[in-house]
């Protein structure tokens, strides 16, 4: 009788699991049609751009610096979403813009480019998002300058590459003085450096209009048109960036950004056709003029350092390991420099010291900009960390070499006859007598150096780098506060390198002769 109960137990069990197969079955296969499904991550567009204080292109939220905010952030968005691919901003210096296009570390560069038929030779480049002219700007006291024809004989601030640099380059009776951020301009011309600036329209809206004791003069000048660069065989990008281009024009999107940020213009109204009434309020403007008072309160300024400290902590832990790095480098390297021109074969001599007067005789920049942008060419593409620090090494190495060699020669030569004498061969002298001796020479002039390779390692900025002067730049720029913030990073600075020069000065002392304990007998 249990025989039976037990097999009846066995197929409703059975039927029990052949049934929840089932629902598992059928519940993974509506799943994806019921949207939970996981979804296929969206392709990265890659753009570059600067932000160092680019309002109203591209800056950094004064209240959240991790931020991006800017009129091109909005439209690369908006275009993005269209492409079905999702934007990946990439900030790097204007100088560096192009060449990092060119270098591949971004698929598009747009940061108030304007068009110039160089630009097209050597770039794809989109149809233009924005038309827009360039505006004269001169002290508030100023009643002399009226127009460009009143700028002969002036000295006239504008940024480097832009449309406002080739009319004037087009006017040589005009002093062009060229910056490489607007607000530098402007501080220029408030305090009389400089007569006037001419600059983009929508640059003068943010920063010229900004401080009271500038005013904007004359009619605006010329045509300038915006475009999106792209590397010159991305011929498919730049038809799917036209085609986002397009769309935003067409659904007014392109319109709405131009007005939340204040720059809906007559131009761009003729180039849309687009002449209805204006509808939305520059919500995004507004924002801007509250978070860029020019006078905060001493408490203000304050807390406003303290906030900056995070920020400046990762700049400066990333300055000091660059920097670590690069002097292990230069100081190994400069010790087999300087050993192969004293004591190697003739050629090897000769390669050394050609090594070493080609690396001090051109600057350490351009050496970062051919290892950085040059490599690349030749299938070597570096990350932007290890080439900064082989460029500062490779550099520093050819300075620590000579040190090194005056080192070693001002050992006296009775010490190697000696240490022969005693029946060590050539490459143990050198080891255990003569660079032990030199070491102690020259470790003054290693440490000076090492703190200038400190200082110099700002120059990575340049190579997408943030680095404690890069934080420094982005940070004052959008506060304009170049005092107070500039007065924060030199101590900054001064304390990265005093722990050095203290423990230099321990080991000189170590190291000296007079020192020295008598050998017990």
């Amino acid at each position: 009788m249990n025989e039976p109960a037990a097999s009846c137990g066995t197929s409703a069990d059975l039927v029990l699991m052949n049934g929840r197969a089932i629902f598992l079955g059928l519940l993974i296969g509506i799943l994806p049609c019921l949207g939970f499904a996981q979804e296929e991550p969206k392709p990265v567009l890659r753009w570059g751009s600067d932000a160092q204080g680019g309002a109203p292109h591209v800056f950094y939220d004064p209240t959240d610096l991790t931020k991006a905010l800017g009129f091109e952030v909005d439209l690369i968005a908006a275009m993005a979403e269209h492409m079905g691919r999702e934007p990946l901003f990439i900030d790097n210096d204007w100088d560096g813009l192009m060449p990092g296009l060119d270098r591949g570390l971004y698929d598009i560069a747009i940061d108030g480019i304007p068009y110039t038929p160089e630009l097209d030779d050597a770039f794809l480049l989109s149809e233009p998002y924005t038309l827009t002219s360039s505006q004269l700007v001169v002290h508030k006291d100023n009643t002399t300058i009226q127009s460009l024809e009143d700028c002969k004989g002036k000295a006239v601030g504008t940024l480097r590459g832009s449309m406002a640099e080739r009319i004037l380059r087009s006017n040589p009776d005009i002093d062009m003085r060229i910056y490489t951020e607007e607000v530098n301009a402007y501080a220029d011309l408030f305090y009389g450096r400089i007569d006037a600036t001419l600059l983009d329209t929508p640059i003068v809206m943010y920063y010229g209009r900004l401080n009271k004791q500038l005013k904007p003069v004359g009619p605006e000048v010329g045509t300038v048109k915006y475009v999106i660069a792209m590397h010159k065989t991305d011929l498919a990008l730049q038809t799917e960036i036209n085609k986002a281009l397009e769309i935003v024009k067409e659904n007014g999107q392109l319109r709405e950004i131009l007005e939340r940020w204040n720059l809906w213009s007559p131009q761009m109204a003729d180039y849309l056709d687009d002449h209805t009434p204006s509808t939305i309020e520059p919500t995004d403007y507004y924002y801007f003029l509250k978070t860029h008072q020019l006078n905060p309160s001493i408490l203000e300024r304050l807390n406003r350092y303290l906030s900056f400290m995070p920020i400046l902590g990762r700049a400066a832990l990333t300055t000091m390991e660059i920097s670590v790095l690069a002097m292990a480098l230069a100081i190994t390297l400069g010790l087999i420099l300087a050993l192969a021109k004293l004591y190697g074969p003739k050629p090897l001599r000769w390669v050394t010291t050609l090594y070493i007067e080609v690396m001090r005789g051109t600057p350490v920049l351009i050496q970062l900009f051919f290892i950085f942008y040059g490599l690349p060419h030749l299938g070597v593409n570096l990350d932007p960390i290890v080439a900064g620090v082989l460029g500062l090494g490779l550099n520093y190495a050819a300075f620590e070499a000579e040190n090194y060699r005056a080192g070693l020669l001002s050992v006296p030569k009775g010490q190697m006859e000696a240490a022969r004498a005693l029946g060590m061969s050539h490459n143990q002298a050198l080891k255990h007598v003569i660079i032990p001796q030199a070491f102690r020479l020259v470790l003054p002039p290693v440490t000076n150096d090492f703190i200038s390779l400190i200082k110099d390692s700002s120059l990575v900025s340049l190579i997408t780098i943030v680095e404690l002067t890069r934080a420094y730049t982005e940070l004052a720029t959008t506060y304009y506060d170049y005092f107070g913030i500039g007065i924060l990073v030199a101590l900054i600075y001064l304390l990265l390198g005093l722990p050095f020069v203290y423990l230099s000065r321990m080991a000189e002392r170590r190291l000296a002769l007079e020192n020295r304990k008598p050998i017990a007998h």
